[in-house]
């Protein structure tokens, strides 16, 4: 029976670091976490990437929790996982797996959200899903904690009555980490966006395509092409998502329609551009804003330093700034390359450079910080 331990990342979810940039085994510390005053939770997906990250960020935050179910497709039922020096058996999914479960947080993918979340919410779940299937829901709060809070506010965990939350796109989450700091003091009119994003966000599988391919192509093999039907390793493309008949595609109009619900804002205009690039784990995004009020550089530095969650990275001296290989396996968004944009009068625009870690922030992080504020 296959079993899989929480307590190590295995390469590909430590994007593929050298040895020496590798997280570093944290000292043995008494767990707080797993408590009777704690509510009960759920992991959906749990043997994926996403799902794995949620016990990884369940325990690096020593999330409190009273039981947890490790929930999965029938497939992957019966695998074993070390959690917290504790083992568990993967449970197939089904409605009744929500019976006494207080939160559960999603990462299965669309479909299973559809047919589970309503389940578990009609059983007093508080469901916080990772999936697109709820986000545009005028009912479902999306929510990026540092953003905008307030939208979830009147959902608790525990009181007995189920509710939907969605997690945003990994793509946007990144974006307005940097951006909403910025909306706040000058007000964005126009958003123009470029995101060049890595293979975690197609799920472990194409994470474990592009390292296979990139030994393929080094040793003069043809690549093993399953996960995009082309060449990943020293390419890009544009991103896999459908093309709409607008010539956008769906990763495109999911910026440009989270992006207004998560600012309560139908006027702002948002176009994006989205790339696929070889990257293991962490998106990079250039971001160009116009702005209502006049915003100068300096004041947008400041800005970002104080902002909850990013980190600024913006030596022009040293010609530094943020990349994904260093931000892999971190919290904070990473924001550089803060300048007045040229083509604009006056200090009515910037561009800005920033980088996430997709699995983290974009994805697992943002979804346990929900459950935080649930408690």
């Amino acid at each position: 029976m296959a079993s899989l331990s929480v307590s190590r990342h295995n390469h590909l979810l430590s994007g593929l670091l050298p040895a020496r940039h590798k997280p570093t085994s944290r000292p043995t510390r008494v767990r707080m976490s797993l408590r009777d005053d704690g509510p009960s939770i759920a992991v959906v997906g749990v043997t994926g990437a996403v799902g794995q990250e949620f016990l990884s960020v369940l325990s690096d935050r020593d999330f409190p929790y009273r039981s947890i179910k490790m929930l999965a497709s029938q497939r992957s039922a019966g695998r074993r996982i070390t959690f917290e020096d504790r083992d568990y058996v993967v449970e197939e999914l089904t409605a009744d797996s929500f019976d006494g479960v207080d939160i559960a947080l999603f990462s299965a993918g669309g479909s299973i959200s559809k047919k589970f979340g309503p389940a578990a919410v009609d059983r007093g779940t508080v469901v916080v899903d990772n999936s697109s299937a709820f986000r545009m829901d005028e009912k479902v709060p999306l929510v990026i904690p540092e953003v905008n809070p307030e939208a979830m506010q009147h959902i608790k965990a525990g009181t007995g009555k189920g509710a939907l939350i969605a997690n945003p796109n990994c793509s946007t989450i990144i974006c307005l980490m940097a951006a909403t700091p910025l909306h706040r003091r000058a007000k964005v009119l126009r958003m123009v966006v470029s995101t060049y994003q890595a293979a975690s966000g197609a799920g472990a599988a194409a994470m474990e395509e592009l390292e296979l391919q990139t030994r393929e192509v080094l040793e003069g093999k043809p690549p093993t092409c399953k996960i995009f039907n082309r060449q990943y390793a020293f390419n890009l493309f544009s991103h896999n998502a459908s093309v709409l008949s607008n010539g956008y595609n769906e990763e495109e109009m999911k910026m440009v329609k989270e992006t207004r619900k998560i600012w309560n804002d139908k006027d702002v205009k948002v176009t994006a551009t989205c790339i696929r690039v070889p990257v293991m784990r962490a998106h990079a995004e250039s971001v160009n804003l116009q702005f209502e009020n006049p915003l100068d550089e300096d004041t947008a530095r400041d800005i970002l330093k104080n902002a909850p969650g990013v980190v600024v990275i913006d030596d022009r001296e040293s010609n530094h700034f943020p990349t994904p290989l260093e931000v892999s396996n971190k919290d904070d968004v990473a924001v550089g390359r803060i300048r007045q944009d040229l083509s604009q009068d006056g200090n009515q625009g910037l561009d800005i450079f920033v980088c996430g870690d997709q699995i983290r922030k974009g994805a697992a992080l943002n979804a346990i910080q929900i459950a935080e504020m649930l408690l």
